[in-house]
């Protein structure tokens, strides 16, 4: 076993390595407008089913025009990572994507990771959905958050702006976990830790994150930062199971299941975990 590689950070270490808040993730089946801005079109799908916050699987969707970006070396800042911008997708059909929606500064605020398709190639990256736009209606399937959703605030330890986990009213009866892991932590302990303390011996997980390179059983990607979207994750007898689909800086996609133990959160991680 190779030791997981961990990157230095601008700012002081925050002594807590997640945040988690229980909530009620309630299934949606929501139909997204185009002929809009996506990140608008999204927003407004959720509140018409009456959610301010939720997570969105976007299998299938097909846009007239898609931008992106892949994660990209050290700006020289003292921050880890980066990003650079990747060419304008058009006619781009998504394979799997993820999508939480929460708020930023009062106003609704996604991110999203995802595999797409376009002129023949697979590509992957994180999604700017203000300059994306659906070539037809989608109806997507997620869940509608209560009790907890994800505001966007400043994290000194990374030097970024970065979702966490906030309360929202009351959760009713609590079937789920929002949480965000921190840099250099491995997400099997973490995710596994958050649930016994949730008392949810089986989970269901969602979400996208960064992890530093990507290790899987039989493969590894190199990159110092890579951006990741759970494809199928699962929690039984205190085991996590994370499939994932993850992106370097050479824009290339690789999916697999990650070997336990051998990973590192980057910069975050934006899970969900839903109770059985």
């Amino acid at each position: 076993m190779i030791a997981p590689r961990s990157l230095a950070h601008p700012g002081p270490r925050d002594p807590a390595r997640f945040a988690a808040l229980p909530c009620r993730a309630e299934p949606v089946t929501l139909r997204i407008a185009a002929g809009l801005p996506f990140d608008r079109a999204v927003t407004d799908a959720f509140a018409r089913a009456g959610f301010t916050a939720g997570y969105l699987r976007l299998r299938g969707a097909h846009f007239q025009h898609l931008s992106y970006v892949v994660p990209g070396p050290a700006p020289g800042d003292g921050r880890a990572a980066w990003y650079r911008a990747a060419p304008v997708l058009h006619d781009a059909r998504v394979q799997d994507a993820g999508l939480h929606l929460g708020s930023r500064a009062g106003a609704a605020f996604q991110h999203c990771h995802g595999l797409w398709s376009a002129d023949g190639a697979l590509h992957m990256g994180h999604m700017l959905l203000p300059d994306t736009a659906l070539a037809e209606d989608l109806v997507a399937e997620g869940w509608g958050l209560r009790g907890a959703g994800l505001s966007v605030k400043p994290d000194p330890e990374t030097g970024f702006d970065l979702f966490a986990p906030q309360a929202a009213g009351g959760a009713g009866a609590a079937n789920a976990v929002l949480c965000t892991l921190r840099p250099n932590e491995d997400p099997h302990a973490l995710l596994a830790r958050i649930a016994e303390g949730a008392g949810m011996p089986e989970a269901r997980i969602e979400g996208i994150g960064s992890l530093v390179e990507t290790r899987f059983g039989d493969a590894r990607l190199d990159s110092y930062a890579t951006e990741i979207l759970v494809r199928a994750g699962r929690l039984a007898g205190g085991q996590v199971h994370l499939d994932v689909a993850s992106v370097g800086f050479d824009g290339r996609p690789l999916c697999g299941v990650l070997k336990a133990g051998e990973n590192r959160i980057c910069i975050t991680a934006e899970i969900l975990l839903i109770g059985s």
